[in-house]
């Protein structure tokens, strides 16, 4: 990660809180474009954020993706993370060497809205099964929700395969 070290220097009458116009022109300074901007922030941080004043703010890349600047301090300890705006198209790779995945809607659907299925969960010694019907399309290790047969809430379940599913957390 590419780290910069950018000393904010406090004026004579400053508050005991840290100025987040400062920080706005830092990082936006840090990624190279304006806030709004693609390859910018988002958009700026809440100056309704109090922060302690820190004297020396580092900024660096969440990940190499750069898709959001860190900026912390390390006395007193605190940090935020600024989303950056990324260009319509782009690629976000999650894991160093990792291609990004292809689309959640591209994947192919193993359970359709309206099919039955049956939602497990288990280890060993222990097992419980419902049966319910599936409220949206889901392509394997997508979340969904499931209406349970006699149940008045809908459940949130992840497909684990045509006709079944598993609660989340649960592995098989």
């Amino acid at each position: 990660m590419i780290a910069l070290v950018l000393a904010l220097a406090a004026p004579a009458t400053a508050t005991a809180h840290q100025d987040t116009v400062a920080l706005d022109k830092a990082v936006a300074a840090f990624a190279g474009k304006s806030i709004g901007e693609d390859g910018g922030p988002r958009a700026a941080i809440d100056p309704r954020l109090r922060l302690k004043r820190c004297s020396t703010v580092a900024l660096s890349w969440r990940t190499d993706a750069h898709d959001a600047v860190v900026v912390s301090c390390a006395a007193p300890e605190w940090r935020l993370f600024v989303p950056i705006r990324m260009p319509a198209g782009a690629t976000v790779v999650t894991r160093p060497g990792a291609a990004a995945a292809a689309p959640a809607a591209m994947a192919e659907k193993v359970i359709k809205r309206g099919d039955p299925l049956v939602i497990e969960a288990g280890s060993d010694g222990f097992s419980i099964t419902r049966e319910g019907i599936a409220m949206a399309d889901a392509a394997e290790g997508q979340r969904l929700m499931v209406r349970i047969d006699g149940g008045k809430m809908p459940v949130q379940a992840v497909a684990v395969a045509a006709g079944r599913a598993t609660l989340p957390g649960w592995v098989e």
